[in-house]
């Protein structure tokens, strides 16, 4: 498993990517709302029930930008509680691709993969050698997260290369192996809305 785990997120962080001269780095925040389900089911109730809130930071750069679409890769950093199951905190990179309409919207879709480290989120009891029961849900699991998605954006201020973009997404994540015996594969619906801004460094 462990081997596995490495293969993959390696596999993720150490994308290489030739960026053109018109690369932008760019940072984004995101609230997010996740619920375990299958793909696209039961979407409508991720807006008025199963709340798990969840925050995701990502640093990222756009490159072969053309003017009706570019690539980027980012990597995150999240975290999500889901009630009575987990505090999760996903760690991972993310390849996507983005179509720019002539208008300030954009669609994307984009797939990822890394780690997630999994707290129980409820006390795990065990019974120790004097008797008593003790807490023993330790410090976490390792567990792999893949993910895929597709989402919109819109440029606030479509005169400045400095101006910010208001995104959703709606994003499938995967975690295994979360209980080998009987859930093997944990499939999660998430929601995000967020904000992006391009970074740019300072000239000398």
């Amino acid at each position: 498993m462990k081997k596995y785990f490495i293969l993959l997120f390696l596999a993720g962080m150490t994308i290489r990517l030739d960026a053109q001269n018109t690369s932008r780095k760019f940072i984004s925040v995101a609230v997010l709302n996740t619920h375990t389900d299958l793909p696209f089911s039961k979407f409508a109730g991720m807006f008025y029930k199963a709340f798990h809130p969840g925050i995701e930071f990502s640093y990222g750069k756009n490159f072969k930008v053309k003017p009706r679409h570019d690539w980027y890769y980012d990597f995150r950093l999240a975290y999500f509680y889901h009630r009575f199951v987990q505090h999760g905190v996903p760690v991972y990179s993310n390849l996507g691709y983005r179509y720019k309409f002539k208008s300030p919207f954009s669609l994307t879709a984009e797939a990822g993969a890394g780690y997630l480290h999994s707290i129980p989120a409820t006390a795990k009891l065990r019974l120790n050698d004097n008797g008593d029961y003790v807490n023993d849900k330790g410090i976490g699991r390792v567990q792999v997260n893949v993910c895929f998605g597709i989402g919109a954006g819109y440029i606030v201020r479509p005169s400045s290369p400095a101006s910010l973009k208001l995104f959703i997404n709606y994003q499938q994540r995967l975690q295994l192996p979360f209980v080998r015996s009987y859930v093997p594969l944990l499939p999660y619906n998430s929601f995000l809305i967020g904000l992006a801004k391009p970074v740019y460094r300072k000239s000398k």
